[in-house]
């Protein structure tokens, strides 16, 4: 008698799972974010010299899972998420012959220079609203997934904060002098609306953990007229609970 109810509790627990799993779902999502641009103009966002490097942010949100097809394979897993993205442009300059004609470099420190350092730290945060598609290796969402789909974002601020080092020989009197500059928050240069496209992939348990990397890749241009993108790497965990029917 005990083996039949402990058996029937088994029974009941799996298929209020199944169940919670083949309905939508509520939960939220934090993570890492690797981001940067790129495209042929990408040094007029990122500097005259040097190229563009991926920068460190974050990422946090909540997602909402609906299932497609009813035996859980198929599922649209909006999201709403606040994205801090950007890049770094950086480079180092040795050459005295190009010095004069550096305009980075400000003209009052050019006499006995010795090497020259420029280092450009920009960071955009975005409310983005991704919408990718699933398909589950496992009914009701859960196991390994893999995703694609389409992703909008308006940019909310910019900072901006640009940095120079200078060096000057042995045998110059002059000390060697870094300029850090004023914070910048000035977006006007850049589009406020973004449009890119996702691809991810990653891991969800029957309970509403989740483990998932995603790129993200820009197709609208940052600029008016010309063409720099927004690509990032995302790494994100999260946790979803039943919600609706």
């Amino acid at each position: 008698m005990k083996k039949i109810a402990l058996l029937s509790l088994a029974l009941v627990s799996a298929a209020s799972v199944a169940q919670a799993q083949s309905g939508p779902r509520l939960g939220i999502r934090v993570g890492g974010t690797l981001a940067n641009i790129n495209g042929k103009n990408r040094l007029d966002v990122g500097g005259n010299q040097g190229d563009s490097n991926f920068k460190l942010g974050y990422n946090a949100g909540i997602s909402y899972q609906i299932p497609l097809s009813s035996d859980g394979f198929w599922t649209l897993a909006p999201e709403l998420l606040y994205n801090r993205k950007g890049f770094e442009n950086s480079y180092e300059s040795k050459n005295a012959s190009s010095f004069a004609g550096n305009t980075d470099i400000d003209p009052a420190r050019r006499a006995n220079l010795e090497k020259f350092k420029y280092e450009n730290k920009r960071t955009l945060a975005y409310i983005e609203l991704p919408i990718p598609v699933r398909i589950n290796t496992a009914p009701g969402g859960s196991g390994l997934y893999f995703e694609l789909g389409p992703q909008v974002g308006y940019m909310v601020t910019s900072e901006q904060r640009v940095t120079k080092e200078y060096k000057y020989t042995s045998t110059s009197n002059t000390s060697d002098f870094k300029d850090k500059g004023p914070k910048n928050t000035a977006k006007e240069d850049l589009q406020s609306f973004d449009i890119g496209a996702l691809a991810g992939v990653g891991y969800q348990t029957a309970g509403g953990f989740s483990l998932g990397v995603r790129y993200t890749q820009g197709i609208k241009s940052m600029l008016n007229d010309q063409k720099a993108f927004n690509q990032s790497f995302t790494a994100q965990v999260g946790y979803l609970v039943p919600w609706g029917k």
